[in-house]
């Protein structure tokens, strides 16, 4: 006769778990899309430093905010 456990072991999550590349809305997803923006983060203050002008001006799409007339 085959007996069950009451209190079946419960499995942790590994780091490389976490880590690794899913698709949807899952902990994997929102990790890595919250490394992206601070890489995205950290890119735009590197071009105001050292440009010395805001991103949007160095990248000329603020060009036409900018300089058009209302009339």
């Amino acid at each position: 006769m085959a007996t069950s456990s009451p209190n079946p072991t419960k499995v942790t999550p590994l780091a490389a778990d976490r880590n690794e590349w899913r698709w949807g809305f899952t902990p994997q997803a929102e990790i890595w899309n919250g490394r992206f923006a601070m890489i995205g983060f950290v890119a735009a203050l590197l071009t105001e430093y050292f440009s010395g002008q805001g991103v949007l001006h160095f990248y000329n799409l603020m060009h036409t905010v900018t300089n058009t007339v209302v009339r």
